[in-house]
């Protein structure tokens, strides 16, 4: 008896499985979801480029919330790729909302702080007391020619010793009258054979808010040719001012300047920041 071997039958190559029907697997969908949703995260974290993540945000949750709905039907078989690619659109939609809220702020920051820079803060002109009459009398005089309170905003005012300028958001700024100053043995900014002057300035908040002692400034010029006077340093006066006074407080400190010794009269200046005019005081030496 003959015995007869089969030979072995060649196996089919594996078929990936399909959806009911036959029909190939519609995944399209959910691979632009995750797509646009990656690029619509990533631009959410890139300043100035919320707009873009939020467009891409919207079509990334709304492909991908249809690819879902294909593969539950059987029409797809990446529902995790789908359900990973909305939940990138709506993360690329919160972060277009954070984006557009912060752009808002900083540019209506910068908004306020050029519309401080070209308005600033003028000061009117308030006479400071005086034992003799004098600051009294110039007072008036400045009143009469209208160069006090009732000067126009724009108008630089010059003012006298002990006399306060007083600006709008209840900031007050008073020099004192130059007098005769020694620097020590160690001090910068002196010249032998000049003379030495010092003057007093107080800084003193009656508005509302707290001010930055530490951004005011003060320069001087000295005679009739406005020779600028170096600032003295020592260890008595130069430190300048420091910190933020709060409402309802005030700061003093003691500035000294390097005069010609046959200069007549200073003029102090003192800008109290940047968002205020700077006002000049005239002293008589």
């Amino acid at each position: 008896m003959s015995q007869y071997t089969q030979s072995p039958q060649p196996q089919q190559p594996y078929a990936p499985a399909q959806p009911p029907g036959g029909q190939p697997a519609r995944n399209g969908l959910g691979v632009a979801a995750l797509v646009l949703g990656i690029i619509g995260t990533v631009s959410g974290l890139v300043p100035l480029l919320f707009w873009l993540a939020g467009i891409l945000g919207v079509i990334a949750l709304i492909l991908g919330l249809a690819a879902r709905g294909r593969a539950k039907r059987g029409e797809a078989t990446n529902k995790g790729v789908a359900t990973f690619g909305a939940v990138l659109g709506l993360v690329s939609l919160i972060l277009s909302v954070v984006g557009a809220v912060l752009t808002y702020k900083a540019v209506d920051d910068v908004v306020k702080d050029i519309n401080k820079e070209v308005a600033g803060s003028s000061a009117s002109a308030k006479p400071g007391a005086a034992t003799d009459g004098a600051a009294k009398d110039t007072a008036d005089d400045k009143a009469a020619d209208g160069t006090a309170e009732d000067a126009p905003d724009d108008e630089a005012v010059s003012l006298d010793e002990a006399d306060t300028a007083v600006y709008d958001d209840g900031l007050e700024v008073t020099v004192g009258p130059a007098s005769a100053y020694t620097p020590d043995q160690f001090a910068s900014g002196h010249t032998k054979g000049n003379s030495a002057y010092k003057v007093t300035v107080v800084l003193e908040n009656k508005g509302k808010e707290k001010f930055d002692a530490s951004l005011a400034t003060v320069d001087a010029r000295a005679g009739k040719d406005g020779v600028n006077a170096e600032q003295i340093f020592d260890g008595k006066v130069g430190e300048g001012f420091s910190g933020t006074v709060l409402p309802g407080k005030k700061i003093t400190a003691q500035f000294a300047f390097d005069a010609p010794a046959d200069a007549k009269n200073l003029t102090v200046e003192v800008s109290p920041g940047i968002e205020w005019d700077a006002d000049q005081w005239d002293l008589k030496l």
